[in-house]
């Protein structure tokens, strides 16, 4: 993710709360790991009435989701994650405002990297353990 595709999710009309971006991004954010070409964000509420219209809604059966996507196809929202169990809820609760924008924990990431477990996650954590800002046996 490249900082310009963090300013184009910044420059979007959204309201400032009811979202937390996920997937690799509190990742990128702290320089774990290099940017990627894609920004994944739960949203819920008035944020997820806005998205839907700036962007067409798309069902993706193979997840049992509907996302919204932005900016050429490179933000993707969605009010639920087709991957592991997550509560939305909480994930969006607790996020943290790193340079002005909400980040879900990395314990949630963790989880959903190693549920979903294809080769770029495991890459990913491994990174993650590797810089010390989260351990192997944390607790979820």
């Amino acid at each position: 993710m490249s900082e310009s595709l963090f300013d184009r999710f910044r420059e979007l009309p959204l309201p400032a709360d009811d979202y937390a971006i996920f997937g690799s991004g509190p990742l990128a954010i702290r320089g774990v790991i290099p940017a990627s070409n894609d920004l994944d964000v739960l949203c819920r509420g008035k944020f997820w009435e806005e998205v839907q219209h700036l962007g067409k809604p798309e069902y993706l059966p193979e997840y049992d989701v509907t996302i919204v996507t932005l900016a050429g196809a490179a933000i993707g929202f969605g009010t639920s994650w087709g991957i592991g169990e997550v509560d939305v809820d909480e994930l969006i609760d607790s996020a943290e405002m790193i340079d002005g924008l909400l980040f879900a924990r990395l314990k949630y990431v963790v989880h959903y990297k190693t549920i979903r477990n294809n080769e770029r996650d495991q890459q990913h954590l491994d990174a993650l353990y590797l810089s010390g800002l989260f351990k192997r046996d944390s607790p979820p």
